[in-house]
């Protein structure tokens, strides 16, 4: 099994420490960089145990046929994980495309 990301969402990974640090989410770089580190732990390794939903239609514009899995991060924040899964070499390969919190896709998730 493995799990991946496009370029697009480690690369939106990385900005997010940046983003939580300089909107004042946390107080110190270091400690949003822990809290991005501990998401994407938390991605590669539970990934493939969580409950999947296919997604909306509104997110095709990251992928056709994508499901999406929710990683609750504090009492108000939640991610939502959008990948594709599939099967090479009898392998399962799950493909992250894209990543939003409930403070942006919430209302497309309804």
């Amino acid at each position: 099994m493995k799990i991946l990301a496009l370029p697009e969402v480690q690369q939106y990974l990385n900005e997010l420490i940046d983003i939580l640090y300089n909107n004042g989410y946390f107080g110190f770089e270091e400690t949003a960089l822990k809290y991005v580190s501990e998401l994407e732990t938390e991605i590669r390794e539970t990934l493939p145990y969580r409950h999947k939903r296919k997604a909306p239609k509104y997110f095709e514009r990251y992928g056709k046929d994508m499901f999406f899995a929710t990683f609750k991060k504090s009492k108000r924040t939640q991610w939502y994980v959008f990948f594709s899964k599939y099967e090479e070499n009898k392998e399962t390969i799950y493909l992250i495309r894209h990543i939003e919190n409930n403070h942006t896709a919430a209302q497309y998730l309804i």
